[in-house]
């Protein structure tokens, strides 16, 4: 897989938050097991912060600094997800051709689409039932009416005031004779009972709304729809749904407890809860995240909890919750810091890619080297001149950047810390024009000048010629589609130097290196002998013939432009 693009970094970081999310609710699984002789209200509480962390993990992961851990890394060596474009080697023996075609391979590329485009559409399903539920709740407040004055308004408030919740608590009647009893929201929270409600002997009518009022109280209706929008995002992950499970069981327990810890019989709440069950309908709003008080499905296990009298009823106290919120916060943090090998990079480095006028350059290469790590990343710029690499190590590279028809680009980049993002913009030169000519005369006597010539050339070359390459024959014109277009120079007129009689007659031999610019207009400007210890005769002679050449004009989008060109003439006596 290759994360060196924004949607490989997206994948990836989901990939990083499912992985991180199976060691959390994994571990609140393992932990719920392991205390099922504590009360249902713990083990709610240990979901919920699941829950909540599973939520604050990709947020808590963009804030938190990152930690490497050496042991994954060490492990990720043999299985790498986040650089597949790189290449073991030196650039510098690479040839352009071949960095292209590895960087135009589409199987390597598609892959965070394809993860991006599956995760979406399973999100977006989810998201709509849940969705849909909340509108169908809504609805249903709408069309009930609002209980005031009524004997179950002042039995709800009762229980309020001695559970201490100060929210502003509703009371509504549903038009429906058989709906299930159900709770919802959190400023404000609502109760619906049915209309039937009105004629249930008083301790039924109480044990419903000491177990709504549970409900409200421990704000489970929130936590519960937390579950579902967790169970939406990792749709595809069996411990979400198993979380959001477990939750509204723990939940459905803890508000029973509640009840029989407020001094109800036991087999007396039982009895209501069966006769509820038998006599209200199954409204199957179980996708509504809406709290009922009775699931048949959930009643046999309910029933053994209320009659078993070893079962630890305890409400959840403050020093417990302040554990496992403590708990929960040291095994969040370094898991939210923790980077996965894939992800051990230097976030985002990149920039555009533009030409002396401004234009951008499309399908440039860029390469960049980290000699240390003896590991290449490459990409090319897209139609807007943009360029990127996300997933690099940390370390300092080298830049390059090239395309035919400029010179190439190289610069050193200071060392990349983890989690940072770097833009460098870089303009490419139009590329010089390199001629190489001989010039071969008969006779002369061969004696040591040649060799001191020769290392005159070689000072000269190395000391003050900058980029100056040697061609294999003429120039050739290359155009390029960019942000514009390239034509570059050609020698269209060339004059042949004359061997000067003193310097044949001296047996005098060498390399004249000489420096111009190509006009506008094709002709050569600014000649200067880079190689100072040349002998001035054959400087001369050099100068004199190419101030005549002509070269075709240099066009870079259209405009006339100068370029520089280096020139080397070679006087050379046959024995």
């Amino acid at each position: 897989m290759n994360g060196s693009s924004p949607l490989g970094a997206t994948a990836l970081f989901l990939m990083a938050c499912s992985l991180k999310a199976t060691f959390l609710l994994g571990g609140a699984w393992l932990v719920a097991s392991a205390t099922r002789s504590l009360s249902a209200a713990f083990r709610h509480s240990l979901w919920v912060a699941a829950v909540l962390g599973t939520l604050a993990l990709p947020l808590l992961a963009l804030l938190i600094p990152a930690w490497h851990s050496t042991a994954l890394r060490s492990a990720g060596a043999v299985w790498t997800i986040g650089h597949a474009a790189a290449v073991n080697g030196d650039a510098g023996k690479m040839p352009v051709t071949m960095v292209e075609a590895v960087l135009t391979a589409p199987a390597a590329s598609r892959w965070a689409e394809f993860v991006l485009l599956v995760w979406g559409i399973g999100f977006c399903v989810f998201a709509a039932r849940l969705a849909a539920g909340l509108i169908g709740l809504r609805r249903i407040a709408s069309t009930a009416r609002a209980l005031y004055d009524s004997e179950s308004a002042r039995m709800a408030q009762e229980i309020c005031l001695r559970m201490g919740i100060r929210r502003d608590l509703r009371i509504l009647e549903s038009d429906q004779p058989l709906t299930m009893p159900v709770t919802w929201g959190a400023l404000r929270p609502t109760i619906l009972l049915p209309v039937s409600a009105t004629n249930w002997l008083i301790d039924c009518k109480q044990n419903v709304l000491l177990h709504e009022i549970a409900h409200v109280a421990r704000m489970d209706w929130v936590f519960q729809i937390l579950a579902e929008f967790v169970k939406a995002a990792y749709w595809f992950h069996p411990l979400a749904w198993i979380a959001a499970a477990r939750l509204r069981r723990e939940s459905e327990q803890a508000s029973d407890d509640c009840v029989l810890g407020a001094g109800i019989d036991a087999s007396g709440y039982a009895r209501n809860l069966l006769a509820l069950a038998r006599t209200l309908g199954n409204p199957n709003r179980k996708w509504s995240a809406a709290l009922a008080t009775a699931y048949p499905t959930n009643l046999e296990r309910r029933f053994r909890a209320m009659l078993d009298p070893s079962i630890d009823r305890r409400n959840l106290t403050r020093r417990r919750r302040a554990v496992v919120a403590t708990a929960a916060l040291l095994l969040l943090i370094p898991l939210a810091a923790l980077r996965l090998p894939a992800q051990d990079a230097a976030g985002k480095f990149g920039g555009t890619i533009s030409d002396p006028s401004g234009m951008p350059i499309q399908n440039a290469t860029v390469i960049l080297n980290n000699h240390k790590a003896n590991r290449i990343q490459m990409t090319t710029s897209d139609a807007q001149g943009r360029y990127s690499f996300v997933g690099l190590p940390a370390g300092q590279y080298e830049l390059r950047a090239m395309k035919p028809g400029f010179s190439e680009f190289r610069a050193t980049i200071a060392a990349l810390d983890s989690g940072h993002e770097v833009t460098q913009d870089l303009t490419l030169q139009v590329g010089g024009v390199d001629e190489e000519m001989d010039v071969i005369a008969d006779g002369g006597p061969r004696d040591g000048v040649k060799g001191g010539v020769e290392n005159g050339v070689k000072d000269g070359v190395s000391g003050e010629v900058i980029g100056g390459v040697a061609s294999d024959g003429p120039p050739k014109t290359i155009r390029v589609r960019i942000g514009g277009e390239v034509q570059a120079p050609k020698l269209i007129e060339k004059v042949q130097p004359a061997y000067p009689a003193k310097a044949k007659a001296a047996g005098i031999e060498g390399t004249v290196i000489l420096h111009a610019i190509i006009g506008r207009e094709g002709n050569p400007l600014s000649l200067r002998v880079m190689n100072r210890q040349i002998d001035p005769e054959l400087a001369r002679a050099a100068v004199e013939a190419v101030s005549q050449w002509r070269y075709r004009s240099t066009l870079l989008n259209g405009d006339l432009i100068e370029v520089d060109t280096t020139i080397m003439v070679n006087f050379t006596l046959k024995p």
